[in-house]
């Protein structure tokens, strides 16, 4: 049979995407370019800009080690404070750079005593041992740019 002369006609149809296999999960899929998988392949080594053992913000890193474990402590804390899973606990923001800012010690005991008022439990033990914990921290500024 001829083709009409107004054009060729409807596309062919797609073929019918095969059944999905029991186990496999529907959703939606990633595909790559061929020339982004094979810059993926490089490594970054080879790519434009890159160099390695860069860090773009510069903090001292003794420094945000001692946060990192202080705020594991005082979420450890709370947790026994509060007799709950992390999860449960309370939105409380201790802020510690906040802290380190107020004059005293009487200042700073206040300040973490009005933010767990909510806990039913003492607190003192935990105030005194925070205290003792950023005696000597640096507050952490946002470094300038260079």
């Amino acid at each position: 049979m001829a083709e009409p002369r107004g054009g060729p006609g409807p596309p062919p149809a797609a073929p019918a995407p095969a059944p999905a296999a029991p186990h496999a999960q529907p959703g939606p899929r990633v595909c790559f370019a061929p020339a982004a998988a094979a810059a993926a392949a490089a490594g970054p080594e080879e790519g434009p800009g890159r160099g390695r053992g860069k860090v773009t913000v510069r903090y001292d890193r003794r420094e945000l080690r001692k946060r990192l474990h202080l705020e594991e402590w005082i979420l450890a804390q709370l947790t026994a404070l509060y007799d709950c899973r992390e999860e449960e606990i309370p939105e409380l923001e201790i802020d510690v750079d906040e802290l380190l800012d107020m004059e005293s010690d009487g200042a700073r005991s206040a300040r973490v005593q009005e933010i767990l008022v909510d806990c039913y439990k003492p607190t003192e033990a935990f105030v005194g041992d925070l205290l003792e914990k950023i005696r000597g921290m640096q507050k952490l500024n946002t470094p300038q740019k260079k």
